[in-house]
């Protein structure tokens, strides 16, 4: 999905540290918003049980699409697709470009995660708090407005509802 404008499209992905340690990351495209999940082995049914408990911690209008890279550890996406209500894409392979999100995520993320280091030791409210920080960085994209705040704008607008037609029974 090209369009940056429309919410509740995300990117997702696999950091990997030493001693077969992972983070699954989430990034909103619209909003740049960050979700972090503990996974204990990079095996597919973890992965995506970890992504359908981040998606339900979310209204379903926030979360439409979800496109991934074509790693082995998102192969059971039929039960992200079924137990998340979520559209399920993958980008062509190596073309990192095509989840832009997530890459520039995963960059901001090495700061605070470097790459060799073992992010086992790391509990899932360290990651959430790293995603809090994340989410509460001023972004120059959002006149320095957090994504944060982005997301909660989001959250706030009205539904646009199509006007209804009637038909009139012209006997």
């Amino acid at each position: 999905m090209a369009d940056r404008t429309i919410s509740g499209h995300w990117e997702g992905d696999l950091i990997c540290g030493s001693k077969n340690s992972q983070i699954v990351t989430l990034g909103e495209r619209h909003s740049r918003y960050v979700m972090l999940a503990k996974v204990n082995d990079r095996k597919s049914e973890s992965v995506v049980t970890a992504l359908i408990k981040q998606a339900k911690k979310l209204p379903t209008e926030l979360y439409k699409s979800l496109t991934l890279d074509r790693g082995s550890e998102f192969a059971d996406h039929p039960r992200l697709k079924t137990e998340a209500n979520i559209d399920v894409y993958f980008c062509d392979p190596n073309s990192p470009w095509q989840r832009g999100t997530n890459e520039n995520t995963n960059r901001l993320l090495r700061q605070y995660f470097p790459k060799g280091t073992d992010l086992s030791v790391h509990s899932q409210s360290k990651l959430s708090a790293v995603a809090r920080q994340l989410n509460e960085r001023p972004r120059k994209t959002f006149a320095y407005e957090t994504p944060a705040q982005e997301l909660m704008r989001m959250l706030c607008r009205p539904v646009e509802r199509k006007p209804q037609m009637y038909i009139l029974n012209s006997k």
